[in-house]
């Protein structure tokens, strides 16, 4: 039987743009629906959040109960090096290659979403693409969910919940953050129009926008659905040639 499903979606936009939704409409999914309409196989996603919000948490540990010096951020919260922007792309990469190595029949049972954000303050979708690995590239398809900065902001502070700071779906960042980190978003000029290709070192990856500036990813179910399956159903068309 013809496959139909994606091998790697590389899923990506603002914070609080609804890519956290996006994932958790479609893991409700029954399998059968969600690889026929969406073309999307068992679920499973890397997300540089929760190893992010682990080395803070290791920062504080070190800082306050051993004295030590902070390995990775600073006392307000940002990182010491900008290269460790890259290492947690590095990472997603590093754990992507150790699920098909470990089964070589991976991607017939599984399409993999990797899930980041990046602001132009920090190099941006156009640095991140490049700490990408081979293997991924040729196995991705990127699908961008477009939010101005005002709606990723506003969703941001709606969403955030002070005693689950480490939630994939209630965590927050400080208005300051977001201005600094994520107002200036680069994807618009790295991949023009709604859909198309674009060249990641010499491999061609195709790419859809998903756009969500009515927020359909916010209690519209039947909305999303429509949507999210004509959005990857264009996509499929590309990324099975």
């Amino acid at each position: 039987m013809q496959k139909n499903t994606f091998d790697v979606i590389l899923l990506i936009g603002r914070p609080a743009s609804g890519k956290s939704e996006i994932i958790h409409f479609l893991k409700q999914l029954p399998d059968d629906a969600r690889r026929e309409r969406f073309h999307i196989e068992n679920l499973e996603v890397r997300d540089d959040f929760p190893m992010l919000w682990t080395w803070f948490e290791e920062d504080d540990i070190l800082s306050n109960k051993f004295g030590l010096p902070r390995l990775h951020s600073g006392e307000g919260g940002y990182f010491k090096f900008p290269e460790l922007w890259h290492l947690l792309i590095e990472r997603l990469s590093l754990d992507y290659g150790k699920l098909v190595r470990d089964d070589p029949s991976y991607h017939g049972h599984t399409t993999c979403v990797i899930e980041f954000s990046r602001g132009s303050e920090h190099g941006g979708y156009a640095e991140a693409f490049q700490h990408l690995s081979d293997e991924v590239i040729r196995h991705a398809a990127i699908l961008y969910v477009r939010v101005p900065f005002e709606e990723s902001l506003r969703k941001n502070r709606r969403r955030f919940n002070p005693d689950k700071p480490d939630s994939i779906l209630e965590h927050g960042l400080s208005d300051e953050k977001m201005k600094r980190l994520y107002q200036e978003d680069d994807f618009a000029s790295i991949a023009p129009g709604d859909s198309g290709q674009i060249e990641i070192r010499g491999q061609r990856v195709p790419f859809i926008v998903f756009p969500n500036e009515d927020d359909v990813t916010t209690d519209k179910p039947e909305q999303l659905a429509a949507r999210l399956e004509s959005v990857l159903g264009e996509l499929w068309e590309m990324y099975e040639k």
